[in-house]
């Protein structure tokens, strides 16, 4: 698995580093300082499963950077690691097609729970968020993810809304998020929502168990 990390402080870095070589010592990790850096990385180099980065760099303005890297990258999933925080711009990185915003104040298990939890197709919210005034598509996505814990996918299926279960459909036909948004008229940030909602509600992991379980339920 290759990964572009990028952040304009060297000690974050060494320490994004220790973090994930720990959890995974066959990474590839490739480094930028600055959104320059990244944008010359991927005129270069397009061969990336994951895009680790800062918010506030030098280089370019964050919105405007987030838009060339998903837009070079569209199939690979971005986590913004930073120590801005505010709900108004986790929600608009999610709408840019962000997967995942990760304060750098959490500790090194969230961190890897939510690089897990990307990679296998959802979205990492940090929980403070999910305490303020959500759009109606995050206060679907924070009444999945705050479902009990230790409920079975039986007790949990009639928690899918409708606009889930359009999602499922589009999964099993194979879609992309990008082709399941595009079909159902979404942002491809809210289709991420509704996959991590599904993933959480079906007690399962990926999109592939998300609909064998759906299908053995009798949803599909």
């Amino acid at each position: 698995m290759r990964i572009l990390i990028a952040d304009d402080h060297e000690l974050f870095l060494k320490g994004l580093e220790l973090i994930l070589s720990d959890w995974n010592k066959d990474l590839d990790l490739v480094f930028a300082k600055s959104y320059t850096d990244i944008f010359n990385i991927l005129e270069k180099d397009t061969n990336f499963n994951l895009v680790l980065t800062d918010l506030a760099m030098p280089g370019a303005n964050w919105e405007e950077a987030i838009v060339r890297i998903h837009n070079t990258l569209p199939e690979t999933p971005i986590i913004i690691l930073s120590a801005v925080f505010d709900k108004e711009i986790v929600e608009k990185t999610i709408e840019l097609g962000v997967s995942g915003y990760i304060p750098k104040t959490a500790s090194n298990a969230v961190i890897l729970s939510a690089v897990n939890l990307v990679i296998s197709g959802g979205v990492y919210i940090p929980p403070e968020l999910l305490n303020h005034k959500l759009s109606e598509e995050f206060n679907e996505f924070k009444q999945a993810v705050e479902l009990p814990e230790g409920k079975s996918a039986e007790e949990n299926v009639k928690n899918l809304t409708p606009r889930q279960i359009d999602v499922l459909r589009c999964i099993a036909q194979g879609m992309s998020n990008k082709q399941i948004a595009y079909t159902l008229g979404l942002t491809e940030g809210t289709v991420k929502l509704h996959v991590t909602a599904i993933l959480k509600i079906l007690n399962v992991y990926n999109r592939t168990g998300a609909v064998m379980e759906a299908t053995k339920l009798g949803v599909l």
